[in-house]
């Protein structure tokens, strides 16, 4: 009887346990990943520079603005409104840089002026 009692206990830990490591891989990944985002150059760059919500505003209207909207709200492209709230400013480079979501251009400002527009996409709110 007394076999049958750790046997729950023995099968619970197990359980926990391969929570746990499955846990720890998951975050390993999640932090390499975001420090091997961080030592690209480009994206270390833009994040050291101050940027300005006006000189973003015209980056904005003249590259952006015919998909996202004049007030980034969305045409073609989705509105970009609170982007900042769902997105890193990581993958906010990324996926200005990248066009890796047609029909999304490919597009490398200077780093200035990507951290120009990066302060203003994180300035876009719903009014």
């Amino acid at each position: 009887m007394n076999s049958q009692l750790f046997k729950p206990k023995f099968g619970l830990y197990r359980f926990l346990m391969v929570i746990i490591v499955v846990l720890f891989l998951i975050s390993t990944y999640l932090i390499t990943f975001h420090l091997a985002k961080m030592s690209d150059p480009y994206i270390k760059e833009v994040l050291s520079l101050q940027g300005n919500v006006s000189r973003g505003y015209e980056i904005f209207q003249i590259n952006c603005a015919a998909c996202h909207g004049q007030f980034a709200d969305g045409i073609v492209g989705p509105s970009l409104e609170d982007v900042s709230h769902r997105k890193s400013r990581i993958s906010l480079i990324e996926q200005v840089i990248s066009g890796k979501t047609p029909p999304m251009p490919k597009f490398q400002p200077d780093t200035q002026a990507m951290a120009d527009l990066l302060v203003y996409l994180e300035n876009i709110s719903k009014n």
